[in-house]
């Protein structure tokens, strides 16, 4: 890994701890204006100073986040469906190595669809993508995307993670699980967990913390960060838990005394 490569991972993943709270805001490339993010800059803006990085596309990041804003960037790179199409997964690769030099962006992120029919050409864009990223000093972000067929256990994403490391990708995205040591264990680079959909604020500190506690370094979390009522709390809160070694308890005693 050259210094390039070690440069940019290290604004995503802290030298100190390895670990990362990133704010994924990338839901509109399939989900159009989500809940919380009809107007992405403006979700943001309050959060940025919290977050170690900030996952979203290239056309929201151009278009609602200032220049002077110092954050990474992790860019989507995949696309090519939406919530109307009941195969997700039927995705390719959207964004050219030379735009995401252009945007000098922090890291690319592509989702792969293990186990679905279109598998094989998910995880060739990842491994194509690897290569690019690795001439251009770029780390790659594997997210394990799920499909309706596949069980969130420890074997699948375990698999799935384990083939994403094993492609070349730098860090893995994937979901919290029952046995979630297993899942770690088998994949020899960091891996951030997802935040998934929205739950009540307490329960999505408790997996942030079961899934630190775990081994992840760290989560990518959405939904339960700018879909809450009180979301610079919320990312304030998994940051204590993520960065500070806070217990899921702590963290929501702190939480609750935040909002008032």
């Amino acid at each position: 890994m050259d210094w390039g490569m070690k440069n940019r991972l290290a604004s995503i993943l802290s030298p100190k701890s390895g670990r990362c709270v990133m704010l994924a805001v990338d839901h509109g490339y399939f989900q159009g204006p989500t809940s919380g993010l009809q107007k992405p800059g403006e979700t943001v803006a309050p959060l940025v100073e919290h977050a170690d990085a900030l996952m979203l596309t290239r056309g929201v990041l151009r278009s609602t986040i200032s220049a002077d804003v110092r954050i990474p960037i992790v860019l989507r790179a995949s696309g090519g469906t939406s919530i109307l199409q009941d195969d997700l997964s039927d995705e390719d690769r959207h964004v050219d190595i030379q735009d995401a030099v252009r945007l000098n962006v922090a890291g690319l992120a592509l989702s792969i669809f293990v186990g679905s029919k279109n598998e094989r050409r998910s995880l060739t864009n990842l491994a194509k993508l690897c290569d690019e990223g690795q001439q251009y000093g770029i780390p790659v972000l594997a997210v394990t995307a799920v499909g309706k067929e596949m069980v969130r256990d420890a074997r699948y994403l375990g698999l799935a993670s384990r083939i994403a490391a094993e492609l070349g990708a730098t860090i893995v995205k994937t979901y919290y699980c029952e046995d979630f040591e297993k899942v770690v264990a088998g994949c020899p680079v960091p891996i951030v967990i997802a935040g998934g959909k929205k739950i009540e604020e307490r329960d999505a500190l408790k997996l942030a913390y079961d899934a630190v506690s775990a081994g992840a370094s760290g989560v990518d979390m959405g939904r339960n960060i700018f879909q809450s009522k009180w979301p610079v709390q919320m990312i304030q809160a998994v940051r204590g838990i993520v960065h500070e070694g806070k217990t899921a308890d702590e963290s929501w005693d702190w939480f609750q005394h935040a909002i008032g």
